[in-house]
């Protein structure tokens, strides 16, 4: 029986019994909060799991907790904030695999403090990681993808990227890595997270009809280590310990989107859609019990145009060259 929170959207127990021997995953984060919990079921129900991580060796510290699992898991180095680093992860995949079924765009992060942060590429850092870095991560995958077709690619967003009715996120295409503008960690965090929605939209259009299904994600406001040991973190945790069980989600329950996203017959059906988890977080009333999909009450997020300019400043960013054939 499952404890806890009563209004938690749970994936069905058939979907949660299918048996996904010889289907290989790449999940980015791997190593804890809801990327650990994300693998974890999918080692369970028999898939084989890359654990895309930076600190491989806490990696290989927490999968020892997979043993007596149905299935199997690789630990490989990847450091999101090092455009090369991902490039160098999908060489050694390529070398290993000659299929990928699923691919969870899962590690992100925030950046704390005034000042800002840079990737090794001269890239802001949470816009670097939490959408850049799985932008290549993404497009250098869609070959193997597409040959390894029905898949499917889950890419996390977040409640945040929503805003509030008086002030919703955007990207701002000019200024992307905030050259110019002035920088606050907070908007630079839910403008990632935009990005990220738009782009699973972006990837579903150009998509269809390969059979490689794409899904954005908020997980719920999960109990984990998102925003770092800092002190300003440990003192919000510390101050919010007596609510946290009635507003925040265990990692267990935050993984149920991504897994619903990746596992079940009905996730498919919606490429290119938003899925989110129950949170206390959304502005807008209506949102707040989430849903499988849902629309983002953002219209910024829901602009194709908006997101095919994105992909095409993207892959100058990073290097690639833009095809605009399947």
């Amino acid at each position: 029986m499952r404890m806890g929170r009563k209004d938690v959207i749970w994936v069905d127990e058939k979907t949660l019994a299918k048996d996904m021997s010889g289907k290989v995953y790449i999940v980015t984060g791997a190593n804890s909060g809801v990327g650990l919990e994300t693998t974890r079921q999918l080692v369970k129900q028999g898939g084989h799991v890359v654990m895309a991580c930076r600190r491989t060796e806490a990696g290989e510290e927490v999968a020892k907790s997979f043993k007596g699992l149905k299935g199997s898991y690789d630990v490989m180095r990847i450091d999101l904030a090092d455009l090369q680093s991902v490039r160098d992860f999908v060489a050694e995949f390529l070398k290993k695999y000659d299929r990928l079924d699923g691919l969870a765009c899962n590690a992100g992060l925030v950046t704390m403090g005034r000042e800002i942060q840079r990737t090794k590429d001269d890239l802001e850092m949470t816009i670097g990681v939490s959408y850049f870095g799985h932008f290549l991560l993404t497009e250098l995958l869609l070959d193997v993808l597409k040959k390894s077709a029905p898949s499917r690619i889950v890419i996390l967003s977040s409640v945040v990227h929503a805003g509030s009715p008086k002030n919703r996120h955007d990207v701002h295409l000019e200024d992307l890595n905030y050259q110019s503008r002035k920088f606050k960690n907070f908007a630079a965090y839910g403008e990632a997270k935009v990005a990220n929605v738009l782009y699973a939209l972006e990837l579903a259009n150009r998509l269809e009809g390969t059979g490689v299904t794409t899904a954005s994600v908020h997980p719920g406001w999960a109990r984990s280590n998102f925003g770092g040991k800092g002190l300003l973190m440990t003192i919000m945790r510390v101050l919010m310990a007596p609510i946290y069980p009635f507003w925040t989600n265990s990692n267990e329950e935050s993984a149920q989107t991504s897994l619903h996203c990746l596992l079940s017959d009905d996730a498919p059906r919606h490429s290119g859609a938003y899925f989110s988890q129950q949170s206390v977080l959304y502005r807008d009333k209506q949102c707040k019990k989430g849903g499988w999909p849902m629309e983002s009450p953002n219209p910024n997020a829901r602009d194709i145009e908006k997101a095919n300019k994105l992909v095409d400043s993207s892959y100058g960013i990073v290097g690639l060259e833009r095809l605009n054939v399947p």
